[in-house]
């Protein structure tokens, strides 16, 4: 691994020595400047099931993420929030997973696209 890394370091010096070269030939001033990275303040629409859903889903992604997947059933809510506490680790308490459930049904219910859950 450290071979690896010698090498690359190798390779980088050897693309930027001529650039690098180049500047000091030239007069030129870095600046500084500030970026603002957009937020996203988006909440769960209100209803039953809106503060535990913002609650646990929000902590690894965000409502627009939720609300622009297809609609899905409930089973195949389901199969969401279960699959993101077994294979993502969410911290969601399985008290509340059946309001999780509900709530994403009844906000984004509907019939199951062809091909199974999201990401699978």
């Amino acid at each position: 691994m450290r071979s690896s890394i010698v090498v690359f370091a190798m390779a980088l010096n050897a693309v930027t020595a001529p650039v690098l070269a180049s500047a000091a030939d030239h007069d030129f001033t870095l600046k500084s400047v500030s970026v603002t990275w957009p937020s996203d303040s988006r909440y769960f629409p209100d209803g039953p099931g809106a503060d535990v859903t913002n609650a646990n889903c929000l902590t690894c992604h965000s409502a627009g993420m939720v609300l622009n997947q297809p609609n899905l059933s409930k089973a195949a809510w389901q199969a969401e929030v279960e699959k993101m506490i077994a294979l993502y680790k969410a911290p969601i308490q399985p008290d509340a997973v059946p309001e999780i459930v509900n709530y994403l049904t009844n906000i984004k219910g509907g019939t199951q696209p062809t091909g199974g859950t999201l990401g699978k």
